[in-house]
């Protein structure tokens, strides 16, 4: 089983949803990066459910940072993150474990694992883990925006009520840095708000897009084929659960463009090669072109609802009814962006300390 992500920055995932904790560990970081641990508790509270449309389950993500920093900054050698669990249920689960329920990984788990994996919560398999990857980011987030990379998502799409997109980069990143509902209009997001409260009423759940804006990467990282940049960063946005789709720029738009349209024609702006368009997404070839990277998630509905759903009872061999009970969020968009946010610096990161050295995001 694969639990690290990475090349010359690796990210390590351990723990399970109601085991004693969930943790990270970073490998291969500069030292001397500065570790604010208000900024990484202001990260994971985005990331942490949001009044009546969210899990009624309440973590309070008291981090630990066991290794790897000292006086306030890296040392360069590993840093293990130890998040604990403290509000967990795990009687919901107890009638599940022979009852995988639709859209969740519990088959697919039992077949991997021979019955072994841990059911409660989703056990290592549950968004629980991604706590661990917010503050993993939230430590190389740091290092980024010292180098004057920022990044940006918010929601696109919920409930097919559409956001506006990105007009002013920096400034609607840094609007949506501080908004828990990651929205730029919030007309819209009232109406999505609406959508959801809607949906859980109805013990169902609804879905969306998420889009994410980086700007201040610089040009030439990536590689041309096996690890381009749009697929270090697919590869790490599609281990985000719930996340069934990515698209860069234009996307699947371009499938109904002719080149004319598609491409992006070079300027100069003050001195600088740009493009005057960006449809592609800040990526050509594999490797990143200066201009603001832009992409697309997918999130599915959350599967947990409380109507009935048809599955197997895998011990008695017969088909039944299941009626989810616990705690579980009507949508998972406006949490996920913080995950996203978080697995892109990871990305980033790991890409840019592979081109320029270890010590290019370190305080040396």
């Amino acid at each position: 089983m694969k639990n690290t992500f990475g090349n010359a920055l690796t990210v390590t995932l351990f723990g399970e949803s109601h085991g004693p904790a969930v943790g990270a560990v970073l490998d291969g970081l500069a030292p001397g990066i500065p570790v604010d641990e208000k900024y990484i508790a202001e990260k994971l509270s985005l990331r942490r459910p949001y009044g009546k449309i969210s899990t009624a389950r309440r973590e309070a993500d008291a981090f630990e940072l066991l290794s790897g920093v000292y006086n306030g900054k890296t040392t360069g050698t590993p840093l293990c993150i130890l998040i604990p669990n403290a509000d967990t249920k795990s009687a919901d689960y107890e009638a599940l474990r022979d009852i995988p329920r639709p859209g969740h990984a519990d088959f697919t788990a039992q077949t991997k694992f021979h019955g072994f994996q841990d059911p409660r919560g989703g056990g290592h398999f549950s968004a629980r883990q991604t706590a661990a990857l917010v503050a993993a980011g939230a430590v190389v987030q740091t290092a980024l925006e010292e180098k004057g990379i920022l990044i940006g998502t918010h929601i696109f799409r919920c409930a097919g009520i559409p956001d506006r997109g990105f007009m002013d980069p920096e400034a609607d990143i840094r609007t949506l840095c501080g908004r828990p509902f990651p929205v730029l209009d919030e007309e819209a997001g009232g109406k999505m708000r609406l959508m959801i409260e809607q949906a859980a009423a109805e013990g169902d759940s609804v879905g969306g897009v998420l889009e994410t804006m980086v700007i201040g990467f610089p040009s030439g990282c990536g590689e041309p084929w096996f690890d381009s940049l749009e697929g270090m960063l697919s590869h790490m946005l599609f281990s985000v659960p719930a996340v069934k789709g990515v698209e860069f720029g234009d996307g699947f738009a371009f499938a109904d463009l002719k080149g004319s349209a598609a491409n992006d024609a070079f300027c100069l702006d003050a001195g600088q090669v740009k493009t005057a368009t960006n449809r592609n997404g800040g990526i050509n070839g594999g490797i990143s072109n200066g201009m603001p990277i832009l992409f697309r998630c997918a999130v599915k509905p959350t599967p947990s609802i409380s109507k009935p759903q048809k599955t197997l009872d895998l011990k008695a061999g017969e088909l039944t009814v299941l009626r989810i009970s616990g705690r579980h969020d009507p949508c998972v968009v406006h949490r996920a962006r913080a995950v996203v946010d978080a697995v892109t610096a990871l990305v980033l990161a790991d890409v840019l300390t592979g081109r320029f050295g270890t010590d290019y995001l370190g305080g040396i």
